[in-house]
């Protein structure tokens, strides 16, 4: 997986370059390389220090610097998708044990990083990657093929009605099992948020998933997000046809709601407390061992109360950089 430069920055400021030839998300090793020495730059360029968007105690929330820190983030997503979750790798991601994809090269990477790590024996003391989520801006999107989720969900009559909003892919996300907490989580959304305030986004989508690729197994909790109300018209979405499986998998009357909400994942219930719609039907995604719905999070439904929970200083700092 050809990646960025050792020495490239990424940068979180303002207008893209010029574009350049649109080229397909399943790129050729050789074009993966030319995208890697070629990267859009945006006209703002970091500091040389690395730009904090959230603090708790020992953790930090900021953008991958390196190629050597995405590679690390990359190894994280193996170890929890591929190791502890039920995720089938292949044999290049069995070989280089990193989950990686092409979309890595054309995306940002929130990275929390614990700088107090327990200690290992024989081994330099650094910061350790606990937790990552990667983040695809739109006009990265359009320039490279589109958006991954549209592999798997129609988004593409939401984004051509709504030719005024700036959309933000959310994906890949996940958390050492040992870091697994609210403030972890909290961070996180810090980072989201310092993010979407300096790129100006208006609305975020992406995939959650529950664990398990049987829909019947998944019955209630699948039947609960049915009962949670359709989207609004201009934002519904539904899964690709031969890909789609219905949400309502029982009589809803018939579900038990706090033992539903119990099964949801705790990425899937911050969603929901966000303000976010769900789609119409979910997903089986059978590479990765989980049933994916589509949520779609217009910026303007977030309740007050959560951005000023998540507006702490050091997002304010890092978007005051960037205005």
């Amino acid at each position: 997986m050809a990646m960025l430069d050792n020495n490239t920055d990424f940068d979180i400021g303002g207008a893209p370059c010029p574009p350049p030839p649109v080229l397909k998300p399943n790129l050729s090793s050789k074009l993966m390389a030319a995208l890697r020495r070629n990267r859009l730059r945006d006209g703002h360029p970091i500091s040389t220090k690395p730009i904090t968007l959230g603090r708790v105690g020992s953790l930090e929330i900021r953008l991958a610097q390196t190629e050597r820190e995405i590679r690390k983030a990359q190894r994280l997503r193996y170890k929890v998708f591929y190791k502890e979750m039920a995720a089938k790798p292949d044999s290049q991601t069995k070989f280089t044990r990193r989950d990686a994809d092409a979309y890595d090269a054309i995306c940002d990477h929130l990275l929390v990083l614990d700088h107090e790590p327990p200690k290992k024996k024989f081994r330099r003391s650094e910061p350790r990657i606990v937790g990552t989520y990667r983040l695809l801006r739109q006009e990265m999107a359009n320039l490279y093929g589109g958006f991954y989720t549209a592999s798997e969900f129609n988004i593409s009559p939401v984004i051509n009605s709504h030719p005024d909003r700036r959309f933000l892919e959310l994906g890949r996300s996940c958390v050492l099992k040992d870091y697994r907490t609210k403030r972890t989580i909290e961070l996180l959304w810090q980072g989201i948020w310092a993010y979407v305030q300096i790129h100006k986004i208006d609305v975020m989508i992406g995939c959650a998933s529950i664990a398990g690729t049987n829909p019947k197994e998944l019955a209630e909790p699948l039947t609960f997000l049915s009962k949670l109300g359709k989207a609004p018209a201009e934002w519904s979405v539904g899964a690709l046809p031969h890909l789609s499986v219905p949400l309502e998998q029982m009589n809803p009357d018939e579900i038990n709601d706090k033992a539903a909400l119990r099964r949801l994942p705790p990425l899937l219930k911050a969603y929901m407390r966000l303000g976010c719609y769900f789609s119409t039907n979910a997903m089986v995604d059978h590479q990765f061992g989980t049933t994916d719905v589509l949520i779609v999070l217009p910026v303007e439904n977030i309740d007050p109360k959560y951005i000023e929970h998540y507006s702490t200083a050091n997002v304010k700092d890092a978007v005051a950089m960037h205005q």
